[in-house]
């Protein structure tokens, strides 16, 4: 059984491990805590506290052995088998969104994409199948899916993210500016684009 890690370290590791894994066919390569942090505007002390969460001490000469980071990483955030993932609404955010998930060094793997468009019904999309939103219970259940992405209008967000669950999914990313009022036993995590944006114009200075 994994050790339970606060929400944020799971993602700053998960950060970490994709800036690392351009470094990672060097010989030997290694990097500092403050090297890291600098790249990623944290503190040095967030970087290795998030580090010595996992049970891994950098050599102050040397600093940390980038592959064995990125293995460690992994071993940590990984599940064993690779997990699959549903997308919901795939319009032109929702194949972006694919396409990335597809360039990334991670175990997430969209099987089936949903949606109303009749002319998207029954094709691949993105390399991924796409199933009338209807059939959402059926597929969910035989690929035994667990995650969804929801990408879809925000007027139908409410809606398809009720149909998800009662699917069986039991996390969603969520990408429409909706917020969803999900039960305590659903990891919900939103990514809001324009809360983003106003925090930023916020915090930048003139």
């Amino acid at each position: 059984m994994k050790a339970k890690l606060p929400p944020r370290t799971v993602e700053r590791l998960s950060i970490y491990r994709r800036l690392l894994d351009k470094y990672k066919d060097l010989d030997e390569a290694h990097i500092h805590s403050h090297k890291l942090a600098a790249l990623l505007n944290l503190t040095p002390e967030q970087v290795r506290r998030d580090l010595m969460l996992i049970g891994l001490t950098g050599n102050h000469r040397k600093g940390y052995n980038i592959s064995a980071l990125i293995g460690l990483i992994g071993d940590t955030i990984d599940r064993e088998e690779s997990q699959k993932v549903a997308l919901a609404g795939i319009g032109n955010l929702g194949k972006a969104v694919i396409g990335f998930i597809r360039k990334s060094n991670t175990r997430m793997n969209v099987v089936a994409a949903f949606d109303i468009d009749k002319n998207k019904v029954n094709t691949r999309l993105a390399g991924v199948p796409c199933y009338e939103i209807s059939q959402a219970g059926k597929i969910i259940h035989d690929e035994q899916i667990r995650i969804a992405i929801l990408t879809v209008p925000p007027e139908a967000a409410a809606e398809t993210a009720s149909l998800l669950l009662d699917s069986g999914i039991k996390g969603i990313l969520n990408f429409t500016s909706v917020h969803l009022d999900v039960p305590p036993h659903i990891y919900l995590k939103d990514y809001d684009i324009i809360t983003s944006l106003e925090e930023i114009g916020f915090f930048i200075t003139d």
